[in-house]
């Protein structure tokens, strides 16, 4: 995520500094991070602790809703215009926690995010899977803050 994503967070919608109250139905932990009317949705896990003294801020973990199939260039899902919407879950800018996952429409995305941002919290989601080279002290710690 970079600070041109942050910045552009809507004003009442939610933010890094925000009190989780954004989106009623997401689980614990997680803000909306920047949300575009009908389009592209961010949401972010534990931001306060993604902090540079807690936890390195690259690893915050990012879900994206947008328009388009994954491995789409952007230029070809005009808000409106797709029928594919999806859903991508990062741990780190290069790495991915499950497959983006296709859905017809934006709301049927967005509940695959919420589901999906459910599951990490519960600690359900194999995060240790996902990394090729083993990371254990900050996993471990990634333990400690979900509920694995």
């Amino acid at each position: 995520m970079t600070d041109g994503d942050a910045s552009e967070a809507t004003s009442g919608v939610g933010s890094p500094d925000g009190d989780g109250r954004d989106e009623p139905n997401l689980p614990a932990g997680w803000r909306v991070w920047n949300d575009e009317p009908g389009g592209r949705r961010i949401l972010a896990y534990r931001p306060d602790v993604f902090d540079t003294e807690r936890f390195p801020p690259a690893c915050l973990p990012t879900l994206y809703v947008a328009a388009g199939a994954p491995n789409r260039p952007a230029a070809e899902a005009e808000y409106g215009t797709t029928d594919a919407w999806r859903v991508q879950f990062f741990l780190e800018p290069e790495v991915e926690l499950v497959p983006a996952r296709t859905y017809d429409d934006r709301e049927a995305a967005l509940a695959g995010a919420r589901e999906l941002a459910a599951e990490f919290a519960r600690g359900e989601l194999d995060h240790r899977g996902a990394y090729q080279v083993p990371r254990e002290a900050y996993l471990d710690r990634l333990d400690d803050l979900t509920s694995g």
